[in-house]
């Protein structure tokens, strides 16, 4: 007996993957936790899983490598090593390289549960992985791809902008890494790119 295509998410959840049709009669793929429908025995050519920050999973073209392994690799240790953040997500969207932090507090869900789990154990990773919601904060633009220039954005929350803004630009990722990664979480994120003026 063939076995379905399934696909177990960061919170625990099973997806399987489906074939539907398109108002024009065209197979279309999607991902549902439910086994009922035609369930599909083999990811076809030219398509990937895809698990988005927020544990969605997904069916989808295969991306174009836009970035090297050292590139997403400088980023990711970046955010590790001048924010001082342990929890946050890399995702690549297009030609973007974005950071994304948790929308709750890890010391809150420490705090909140700590009569029922010891601190810093692994059941408590494991609820917040579960639990927790990220949002975009940071992205780093490839705007270049011969000199490989990057351009450093962050996200604005105000109401009437609710977009990205421009931060700076370098030919140097890891200098930008370095310059900027260190106030994803602080206050001071808030006042780039005018911290620098």
């Amino acid at each position: 007996m063939s076995m379905a295509v399934e696909y177990k998410n960061r919170r625990d959840d099973t997806y399987y993957l489906h074939e539907g049709k398109t108002k024009k009669g065209n197979p279309r793929y999607f991902f549902s936790r439910k086994k009922d429908g035609i369930l599909v025995e083999s990811i076809p050519d030219g398509y990937e899983i895809y698990e988005n920050p927020n544990a969605g999973v997904y069916l989808r073209k295969i991306q174009p490598e836009i970035f090297t392994d050292k590139e997403i690799s400088i980023v990711e240790k970046g955010v590790r090593k001048y924010s001082g953040l342990k929890n946050f997500k890399i995702d690549i969207k297009k030609n973007a390289i974005v950071v994304f932090l948790p929308d709750q507090d890890p010391e809150f869900l420490e705090r909140a549960f700590s009569r029922f789990v010891l601190p810093g154990s692994s059941r408590l990773d494991k609820i917040f992985a579960q639990t927790s919601t990220y949002s975009p904060m940071m992205r780093f633009v490839l705007v270049d791809k011969e000199s490989r220039e990057f351009i450093v954005e962050r996200w604005c929350f105000r109401g009437s902008i609710d977009d990205w803004i421009f931060v700076d630009g370098s030919n140097d990722l890891a200098k930008l890494v370095q310059k900027y990664c260190k106030h994803l979480g602080k206050d001071s994120f808030y006042d780039l790119p005018f911290l620098y003026e």
